[in-house]
């Protein structure tokens, strides 16, 4: 695990929410139901039953919105090695989270790195890390856009919403190009 200094001198509350934030406990952070916005989902094509040999993958972006407002911008790469699994994620339709619930396996978890860094005056807190079991491994990109919302929590929320620009199709595009320079932080 890679915790880059930015995170020093935080309170560990602050890290520990930072670090079990998810769907759940977003929704209960701020006391508001949370929508899951699609971005983009890119399917490898599907000429075979998925397996180790011959896996089908995904590259997705979901925007996470509480309120009308963007908490969490999730871009993933899901690898698929299993018939199972594949019928489950990509004909069933089931959400990552909701994978590992269906399958009754817990996922393992690696952090690999986060970070923070400044971006247009605030602070931006990113996390990638993966989920696993067997025939199904999500590597995620978790942003979050800004540190506030840990700290002002309702307050935040309420504060400015989405604009319509704020998720349009250039801008994903240029995330999703970009992606792997995330990564790389």
């Amino acid at each position: 695990m890679v915790i880059s200094n930015a995170f020093l001198g935080w309170s560990s509350h602050l890290f520990m929410i930072y670090l079990t934030f998810s769907n759940a406990s977003c929704s209960a952070f701020f006391s508001h139901s949370i929508n899951i916005k699609t971005i983009y989902a890119h399917t490898s094509p599907r000429t075979h039953e998925a397996s180790p040999e011959e896996p089908i993958t995904q590259r997705r972006e979901v925007h996470l919105l509480c309120n009308g407002k963007t908490a969490c911008i999730a871009t993933s790469t899901v690898t698929i090695t299993a018939p199972s699994v594949e019928r489950l994620f990509l004909d069933e339709k089931f959400a990552i989270g909701q994978m590992f619930r269906k399958m009754q396996t817990p996922p393992q978890f690696a952090l690999l790195e986060c970070g923070s860094k400044f971006e247009a005056g605030k602070r931006v807190l990113w996390r990638r890390y993966t989920l696993s079991t067997e025939g199904f491994l999500c590597d995620i990109v978790e942003v979050f856009p800004d540190r506030d919302m840990f700290v002002q929590g309702e307050k935040w929320i309420n504060e400015e919403r989405v604009s319509p620009q704020e998720s349009n199709a250039e801008e994903s595009k240029r995330r999703y190009a970009t992606s792997t320079v995330l990564l790389t932080i």
